[in-house]
């Protein structure tokens, strides 16, 4: 049988995903006239056989079926044998498709809300962002919040009033956290502290004293 047939047969019975094709061949005749026409193909010889490696991308299988068309031609007969392939390595989805969506930050904001008593009137926030990257950006976005650096941690900490007062107004800090969203800005929000139905007498709202600080 001709080589290039031979190859025709060995190509078909290839897994479909495979990307290399290790393959050798057996001249009945001399060794180096063989190898001088697979040249191409970059042979390593191994005793009698010529050890080659076809790559399916780049033109790899046409560019081996003209070189055993190229053999035949000069009548060089021999056997060619496939020894391996190489196989397409599919990455693993499955933890990517079974993981939950990130939650919007605009949504992770009205989450925080609904789970408050209906007459909270001052809540110390943190949003938490998934990258040391996005503080700046997010600090930006967030400006109307009047947000401040946690230390020690990838976060910012802000103010919101439900009433009057010091901190931003719950409408307001929607909007910044939906131009977070529309920016790919990730992360949470939490709510570390709050109070219910305060009134301020002479000042503008109550003051949490955490790790010797005022905020």
């Amino acid at each position: 049988m001709r080589t290039v047939e031979q190859w025709a047969q060995i190509e078909e019975g290839l897994p479909p995903d495979w990307s290399e094709a290790q393959i050798t061949f057996v001249a009945e005749g001399s060794v180096e006239d063989a190898a001088a026409v697979l040249g191409p193909l970059q042979p390593g010889r191994v005793g009698d056989a010529l050890r080659l490696h076809v790559p399916r991308a780049d033109g790899g299988v046409e560019r081996a079926r003209n070189i055993f068309r190229r053999l035949d031609g000069r009548r060089i007969w021999g056997t060619l044998e496939l020894i391996g392939a190489i196989e397409d390595v599919v990455p693993d989805r499955t933890a990517e498709e079974t993981a939950s969506p990130r939650t919007a930050l605009a949504e992770s904001w009205d989450d925080a809300l609904a789970a408050l008593p209906p007459d909270w009137s001052d809540i110390l926030c943190v949003l938490e962002l998934d990258s040391s990257d996005h503080l700046p950006r997010a600090a930006l976005l967030g400006a109307p919040m009047n947000p401040s650096r946690v230390l020690g941690d990838i976060a910012l900490q802000f103010r919101a009033s439900g009433k009057q007062g010091y901190g931003v107004s719950p409408q307001m800090a929607r909007r910044c956290f939906e131009r977070m969203d529309a920016e790919g800005i990730t992360g949470s929000i939490r709510i570390a502290h709050g109070l219910s139905d305060t009134e301020n007498a002479a000042t503008q709202g109550p003051v949490w004293r955490l790790a010797g600080r005022s905020v």
